[in-house]
């Protein structure tokens, strides 16, 4: 397995290690589903940094597996689904804030995973692409849903028929990354967008990406309506209305 987890109180941080540019193989994918899912059920987490070693993020799927795991209609179709697609839902459904530490290469199943992610904080270092074209095959559709959360339908042609490598400062110019920073200062950009989110309540951070993801998928059912309201007898929501009453920092519990 190509992934390591690394614990700090609150934070949980998710490298991606591996050859070729941290390529993913099988088992890289159904860890990361893994341990998503075991994220989910821990609300003493408040924030989850996805980031890759020796300075890259991860240069796409292990093509080097590929003759072995997707080599005809059934086992490509298999691959997809229920590789690839389990951990990119892991990773966009968890209810904590994931932010995606990106230099060096983001490519292909890279990033698919930095799509599924809430932020994407970049070195003008990162390339980012998608140029399967040029490996004769097309995108599947869970894949693609996870671009489009973030890529606009014409950036998405752009990459996917073109085959382009865009550098970090065009990526953030068509809205594929959050923020792009020089060299060298990612890690202290990423530890500031940490220190933001754990200075708000972890109970509306949960509520809000649940609330943007049933907007954004046309789901905004009324029972998710309902729950966008299940802030209101917290405890959190007690504790912020009264420390900004006392002019003084709140201290959230996440209940």
């Amino acid at each position: 397995m190509s992934l390591s987890v690394s614990r700090f109180g609150p934070l949980v941080e998710v490298e991606l290690r591996g050859p070729h540019h941290n390529a993913i193989n099988v088992a890289t994918w159904h860890a990361l589903a893994e341990e998503f899912h075991r994220f989910a059920s821990d609300d003493r987490i408040r924030c989850i940094v996805i980031g890759g070693a020796d300075g890259n993020f991860a240069a796409g799927a292990d093509i080097a597996e590929f003759n072995t795991q997707r080599h005809d209609l059934a086992s490509v179709r298999h691959y997809h689904e229920n590789v690839i697609a389990p951990a990119l839902f892991a990773i966009a459904g968890c209810p904590h804030p994931v932010i995606a530490k990106i230099e060096g290469f983001c490519i292909g199943g890279g990033l698919e995973i930095a799509a599924s992610c809430d932020l994407r904080y970049a070195s003008e270092s990162a390339q980012f692409g998608v140029p399967i074209a040029r490996l004769g095959f097309s995108m599947a559709p869970d894949e693609m849903q996870a671009l489009l959360s973030v890529a606009s339908p014409a950036l998405a042609r752009e990459l996917l028929l073109e085959g382009r490598i865009l550098d970090a400062s065009e990526a953030y110019l068509k809205g594929l990354v959050t923020s792009v920073v020089a060299a060298g200062e990612l890690d202290a950009a990423v530890t500031a967008a940490v220190a933001r989110i754990n200075a708000g309540a972890p109970l509306a951070a949960r509520i809000n990406k649940r609330l943007l993801h049933a907007i954004t998928h046309h789901n905004l059912t009324a029972a998710a309506r309902a729950a966008g309201f299940d802030y209101a007898e917290s405890a959190d929501h007690r504790e912020g209305v009264a420390a900004f009453l006392a002019r003084r920092s709140p201290t959230f519990s996440g209940s």
